[in-house]
């Protein structure tokens, strides 16, 4: 029909986890990523569950939160994203925080992106990963536009837990491009084996499709190597975006780590109203009605 929106031709899978340290560290850098494709292309998150049911659990959960604590914090010295001060323990499971960011992505992408980030801050920032329902939709309350209630029920959907299944499986069909992607990283993103002896995509993983052809951006990457992605498929679909404003980015976003007002923003920072999260690896800023209602106002 004469005037009807035309489809994307382009889709960028993100292959990810809510409580994966390196998706974490490369937000930054996907924010920047989704501001310059916004409304041009379809974005479509696929969770990996990181950490699975059938995991065994640790024989010394002390140790294990422990070296996990050092893991994150080498990976923090990478990216230069916040890390809790004290971790609680390793995440149990991802699917309670998996089935709740899939859920959420019913009310609209604004409410998902929110939702996702607050079940990222549980572990990176407090230090009590959101792996259980309970948890999950406990630090989610007052995120703006979200309803509580279609959440609850939503997440704990048949439908919404065979879309996570859905995830979990089409994660583990990598691309043979993943297999052994090139170098420059300290973390390249080499497909993962799994315990059955077969592969999934490192985290995170962008995934680049058009009609054109498929190009796969695995592990922790500049943005250039991602916008050569889209190039190669689409060129000059890429939309430059002038820096924000320290008041409007934190207005837009609500929530900011220092790499991401330093990659998105111009001018003095911080603004006045801003509200600083100390974390073990600098801050975190928050808009004043964000920090309201952010679990970090309980501490």
């Amino acid at each position: 029909m004469t005037g009807s929106p035309v489809p994307p031709t382009l889709e960028v899978v993100e292959y990810t986890d809510p409580l994966c340290p390196w998706a974490w560290g490369s937000e930054p850098v996907f924010r920047k990523l989704r501001a310059a494709l916004a409304g041009r292309v379809r974005w479509r998150r696929a969770y990996a569950i990181l950490f699975d049911h059938d995991d065994d659990p640790p024989p010394d959960p002390a140790a294990e939160t422990a070296w996990y604590a050092r893991y994150v914090e080498e990976i923090s010295a990478h990216s230069h994203a916040p890390r809790a001060l004290r971790l609680s323990r390793v995440a149990a499971s991802s699917w309670p925080s998996s089935l709740v960011a899939k859920a959420a992505e019913r009310q609209g992408g604004d409410v998902a992106e929110r939702v996702l980030r607050r079940l990222r801050e549980t572990v990176f920032v407090l230090g009590e990963p959101a792996d259980t329902a309970a948890l999950a939709l406990s630090a989610l309350r007052g995120t703006p536009g979200l309803d509580l209630r279609r959440l609850t029920a939503d997440a704990a959907s048949e439908a919404v837990l065979e879309q996570v299944r859905a995830d979990r499986a089409e994660t583990r069909r990598p691309v043979p491009e993943v297999l052994a992607p090139g170098g420059g990283s300290p973390h390249p993103g080499t497909a993962k084996e799994t315990a059955d002896g077969g592969r999934r995509y490192a985290l995170p993983t962008l995934l680049v499709r058009s009609p054109a052809g498929c190009r796969a951006v695995p592990g922790w990457r500049p943005f250039e190597e991602y916008a050569a992605a889209v190039d190669a498929l689409r060129p000059g679909l890429l939309r430059v975006c002038t820096p924000l404003s320290a008041a409007d980015a934190l207005d837009r976003y609500r929530s900011l780590t220092d790499p991401e007002r330093l990659l998105l923003t111009d001018g003095a920072w911080p603004p006045a109203h801003a509200v600083r999260v100390d974390t073990g690896n600098g801050p975190l800023w928050l808009h004043p009605d964000e920090a309201a209602v952010h679990p970090a106002a309980d501490r």
